[in-house]
């Protein structure tokens, strides 16, 4: 069984930073991809960042470049994202997201409705 478990998140003020944490456990794929999404109120859930398990290669909405950077631990099967230079709309509820190394994680590794297991999201504000 596939499990997610998020923690970090809270409150910071503009410009401050803060790490999101991701376990990840139950997989049996080899390959797979793990994204970070969120979702702020009364908008949809978007794509933040994702990470491949095969390349390590890396994604990142327009929104976040040069702001957020998306890690792995492969001994911990735990994926970060470090968030630097916070802004009043990066407040949302911050969810991880995995499945399998598929045509459409591949392709389009940003786009939620792609991803079939997720985390129990994690309340992240920005706010002075």
């Amino acid at each position: 069984q596939v499990q997610l478990v998020q923690s970090g998140g809270g409150l910071v003020q503009p410009g401050g930073s803060l790490r999101l944490s991701c376990a990840a456990s139950g997989f049996t794929w080899d390959d797979y991809a793990i994204g970070w999404f969120r979702q702020a109120p009364g908008k949809e859930r978007e794509g933040v960042s994702s990470i491949r398990s095969n390349d390590g290669r890396t994604y990142y909405a327009d929104s976040v470049k040069g702001r957020f950077t998306i890690s792995r631990d492969n001994a911990k099967n735990t994926v970060y994202l470090q968030m630097n230079s916070l802004k009043p709309e990066d407040t949302a509820v911050y969810y991880c997201a995995t499945d399998t190394l598929k045509p459409s994680t591949m392709l389009l590794p940003l786009v939620p409705s792609f991803y079939d297991y997720w985390g129990q999201g994690t309340q992240v504000t920005v706010s002075s």
